[in-house]
């Protein structure tokens, strides 16, 4: 998105409106000004045409290595007819490609880059961006990384699917479609037909919905009358009843209505018709994920208890009884002709295991080879149904012949099952946990409100108790000492500290007052306050924190490729090294290629041959190799978002702990971004009152930090402090970097640094230049005013050093990290401020492409960039950088550029970013090594390559148990993130900080 915030270029206003909601509002919302300290501020660009539409693609492209790569790419494509532009980017590896939708499509362009000798995967769609509509659904019965990539290539395969992510660690898949193509109802069906069972989590239409509940009795006469008076209000998209049940879905827009509403008119159109009723809002019932993972560990601990009932007396019978000699005589008891009572025993009691506890496997090998594909089902199947079925022979061979001796192996087949099940219960407990910062956070919000009833005058009338889902936009709530805050909002009354760690990772209060702004889910310390509520539902910040933390888990890393590759060939190639050990150790048998005392007395050499076959068979696990890399990713995520550092998935993680070079904005990053005016020089003879009217009058049209500050500083000379009204400007213009220009009063004022007014040919005296040198000594900006092309005053503006940014920096050096500040600043400030954080390279004066130009520059000589900013004007650098920081307290466009959000706006959480990072990708390593080195190790020992030197054999039921405990090994692996803490060194800084505050 962000590759387009210099110059946007867009056919259609409607589609740009609703592709880019945020910048088109600020845009709409803002002219598009600057300060006048030279920082460069937002602009944009918009071409509307009525012709046909030009649609947009990034394509990702592997294997450019030079100019020449592109430009045999650029030249491929623009022979396709329909092409308006291509633009081939070696250096990022990316193609930005205009073209006629009537003319030519994606896949058209797609393929061609790869007929041209390179791989491309389709980045952004602008075509399909405003028919696009996520939808994330909940998929039962995936068991290994072969189910989750049949899922999505069964989901891609479908015409109007963009895009879509199954993750098989948190069981969900999320699609990106086209509406007007298909339904999700159709994806739902796809999935089921693959084999799999499907539950819609939410649609894209489900941003503002809420289920209620109707109690009481009613027709369906009057759930019709209620379908339409629902209809009839403002702000109501659609209605939906659930036929013979008493729950009503409503889609509204939060900013017009609300659910008290609905509540108010479901309950008097009713009353007096059909009887009264009382409405509610619909409780989950248990349908959520943590109430359905629940449900899956009781039913895998009850299969496992009623398969130990049954596995058991096999094992015994097998293996213990056969030693006691009163039992063994009982057991070796000849019923029918070589049949003894052991073996029937046996057969009855495994028989149960084999097909009613494993029916499960069987269910899911047949969905797996019915779709031409194979998972950890077919191996689990195919080893125990040989084991059951040999045994099977061997009992009606003894039943129907006199001199028959055989050896079964219903322990076997018993057991595996039995280890299986107990490892893939150990394995959701575990599971479990690696999602439990997402349960915390959702947990956060209070179940109750005290709303308050306010009259036209601000007083409050009275107050009630509501749930806490009922809060409309608008209302005004009140929060009592120690209670949560029920929504996000503004304070309108009474002051209190507010603990926003749960949020933020801050563990100190927040002093909060009239104005100031609160978040839902946070805790009141001691005062009362009264809070107006401005965002609610899917719109509250703590909702946004959940549905980003969820996608980011939802995301693959470039790393998780591996696995997936290896999934596809993994379940055939164990299955071919399952057969050839067994018919290398059968034919060697009967060769005589090893000697007949190798052979344990109670088989023969088939019978061994076939045990080895069935535990390599059994032992290898391509589940482990699957929840490697999205366990880890799960934890590491939900690690940083509980410290208030969140990351965007693992393709974030994965960049971030290869960077060795940061570049820094200055503004808002490592300075507190509150600019505020520290002296005022005036040339000419006038009050100063006047000045400060006229300047301000000016610069209150602009939303620049620097504006701003002298805004606020131009209030104290007014009476009206609070809101005044200040004269209105005519003409208002702004130069980006530079400076605005509007009439006042009659008379022209323009705002700016020197090159706005040498532009203007203003005339700079050398006491102006003396006070803007001084200033840029002092790391403060020299701001120049001129009345009537006359210069009159110098404005001295400083921006405090964020506390500890010198401390920060210089961790960042120990780490062997590359420091830089990059800023639209002049050079005397920017060189000030650096020389007191510590960083010794300095871009100054630099407009928002030349951030990116420079990020580029550094990319090109070996760096990974990571890229710390807060401004629109910052957005460009943070897409071209290998990872983007967004500062928290920044613009909603940086924070959607970004890759990493650092909640706290703190320079600490850098640190924090980069060495979570590190740790979760070392763990990742860590949990390859486990699953890799695992099988790699143990299919040649199930296989028997011990058992030459050293007689030691694995018994499947072993290998079955050790391929269990291998998926187990690495979610606790995971597990151990959970334990991370932050260097040390950022422990100290925090405590230094909280002392400088205090004095």
């Amino acid at each position: 998105m962000a590759t387009k915030l210099l110059s946007l270029t867009c056919i259609r206003k409607e589609r740009f409106s609703g592709r880019y909601p945020v910048l088109w509002k600020h845009l709409n919302n803002r002219p598009r000004g600057g300060g006048g300290d030279g920082s460069p501020s937002e602009t944009a660009v918009l071409k509307i045409d009525d012709e046909e539409a030009i649609a947009s693609a990034v394509f990702g492209v592997t294997g450019m290595t030079c100019s020449a790569c592109a430009g045999s790419i650029e030249k491929e494509i623009k022979r396709l007819p329909g092409i308006h532009e291509a633009v081939i980017d070696a250096l990022n590896h990316r193609a930005q490609i205009q073209f006629y939708p009537s003319s030519v499509n994606v896949e058209t362009i797609r393929e061609t880059i790869e007929d041209a000798g390179f791989e491309a995967s389709l980045i952004e769609n602008e075509a399909n961006e405003r028919s696009r509509q996520v939808c994330r659904i909940r998929i039962n019965g995936m068991t290994c990384t072969s189910c989750s990539s049949t899922i999505e290539s069964v989901l891609q395969s479908l015409n109007g699917v963009q895009r879509a992510h199954v993750a098989l660690a948190i069981e969900e898949a999320e699609v990106h479609y086209d509406p007007t193509l298909l339904s999700y109802d159709k994806l739902l069906e796809e999935i089921e037909n693959a084999g799999f069972e499907a539950v819609l989590i939410s649609t894209g239409e489900d941003v503002s919905k809420i289920d209620l509940k109707i109690d009481g009795e009613f027709t369906d006469e009057s759930m019709m009358m209620i379908e339409k008076s629902l209809e009839a209000l403002p702000g109501v998209q659609s209605v939906e009843i659930s036929h013979g049940s008493d729950k009503i879905s409503v889609l509204y827009k939060p900013d017009v209505t609300g659910p008290r509403n609905f509540i108010r008119v479901i309950e008097s159109t009713v009353f007096g018709h059909s009887g009264h009723i009382k409405a509610t809002v619909f409780s989950e019932g248990g349908v959520g994920r943590e109430s359905q993972k629940q449900e899956e560990i009781k039913q895998y601990y009850k299969s496992f208890l009623w398969s130990l009932v049954f596995t058991v007396p096999v094992f015994l019978t097998a293996m213990v009884f056969m030693y006691i000699p009163g039992i063994k005589h009982l057991l070796m008891y000849k019923v029918v002709n070589m049949l003894t009572i052991g073996e029937i025993t046996r057969w009855l009691l495994a028989t149960p295991v084999q097909f009613i506890i494993g029916w499960r496997f069987y269910v899911g090998s047949y969905r797996a080879l019915r779709r031409g594909s194979a998972n950890m089902d077919v191996l689990i199947a195919l080893g125990t149904n040989a084991a059951y079925f040999y045994s099977l022979y061997t009992v009606l061979r003894a039943a129907t012949s006199p001199d028959f001796k055989g050896v079964d192996f219903f322990e076997t087949s018993a057991m595996l099952i039995s280890f299986i099940i107990l490892g893939k219960y150990l394995e959701i407990m575990a599971k479990g946990k690696t999602s439990q910062a997402i349960a915390k956070l959702m947990n956060l919000a209070p179940d109750t409100a005290i709303l308050l009833a306010v009259d036209e005058e601000g007083s409050v009338t009275g107050e009630e108790e509501i749930d806490g889902r009922l809060i409309q936009k608008n209302d005004v709530i009140k929060i009592v000492p120690g209670a949560k805050v029920a929504s996000d909002g503004y304070v309108i009354w009474g002051q209190s500290h507010v603990n926003e760690s749960m949020i933020t990772g801050e563990a100190r209060p927040v002093a909060k007052r009239k104005g100031d702004t609160v978040i839902g889910g946070t805790l009141n310390e001691n005062g009362v306050l009264h809070v107006k509520v401005t965002r609610v539902g899917s719109e509250s910040a703590l909702a946004q924190i959940v549905r980003l933390v969820e996608s980011a888990q939802l995301a693959k890393a470039p790393v998780q490729k591996l696995a997936d590759r290896i999934s596809k060939f993994f379940v055939p190639l164990v299955i071919f090294l399952s057969f050839s050990t067994w018919l290398a150790w059968f034919l060697a048998g009967k060769l005589h290629w090893y000697p007949e005392a190798w052979i344990p007395s109670s088989m023969d050499s088939f019978e061994l041959a076939l045990q080895f076959g069935i535990s390599v068979m059994v032992i290898a696990c391509p589940c482990a190799l699957g929840l490697a890399t999205p366990t880890a990713v799960m934890v590491g995520t939900g690690v940083g978002a509980s410290q208030g550092v969140l990351i965007k998935g693992g393709q974030a993680l994965e960049r971030a702990h290869k960077v060795n070079c940061i570049v820094f904005d200055k503004t808002g990053t490592l300075t507190m971004g509150k600019p505020v005016v520290v002296k005022t020089k005036l040339l000419k003879n006038m009050v100063l009152r006047e000045f400060y009217e006229l300047v301000a009058a000016t610069e209150v049209n602009s939303e620049h930090p620097l504006a701003k500050a002298i805004v606020e500083y131009g209030k104290k000379f007014r009476d009206d402090e609070e809101n005044p009204a200040w004269p209105e400007a005519h003409g208002f213009v702004s130069i980006t970097g530079n400076g605005v220009r509007a009439t006042v009063n009659g008379k022209e004022i323009m705002v700016g640094n020197k090159n706005f007014m040498s532009g203007y040919k203003i005339n700079i005296t050398a006491d102006a230049e003396e006070l803007l040198a001084e200033a840029e000594g002092m790391a403060q900006t020299g701001i120049l005013v001129s009345i009537d092309s006359e210069l009159v005053g110098v404005l001295a503006v400083s921006d405090p050093v964020k506390p500890n940014a010198r401390e920060a920096i210089s961790i960042l050096k120990s780490m062997n990290i590359k420091s830089i500040m990059v800023t639209g600043d002049n050079w005397g400030t920017a060189n000030s401020i650096a020389r007191e954080v510590g960083i010794d390279s300095v871009i100054a004066e630099a407009k928002p492409e030349q951030k990116a130009e420079k990020v580029k520059e550094l990319q090109a000589a070996g760096h990974v960039v990571a890229m710390v900013g807060d401004g629109v004007n910052d957005s460009p650098a943070l897409v071209a950088a290998d990872v983007g920081m967004a500062i928290g307290a920044g613009t909603d466009i940086a924070i959607e550029a970004a890759d990493i959000v650092l909640m706290k706006s703190n320079l600490e959480d850098v640190i924090t970013a980069i060495d979570l990072s590190r740790k979760t990708f070392s763990r990742i390593r860590l949990n390859y090594v486990w699953a890799l080195g695992y099988n790699l190790m143990g299919i040649p020992i199930a296989a028997g390559v011990l058992f030459p030197s050293t007689r030691f054999r694995l018994p499947p039921w072993i290998a079955g148990a050790a391929m269990a405990a291998s998926s187990v090994s690495v979610v606790c692996c995971s597990l151990l993130l959970k334990n991370y803490k932050r260097p040390k060194r950022l422990d100290s800084l925090a405590i230094r900080e909280v002392q400088v505050e205090r004095v």
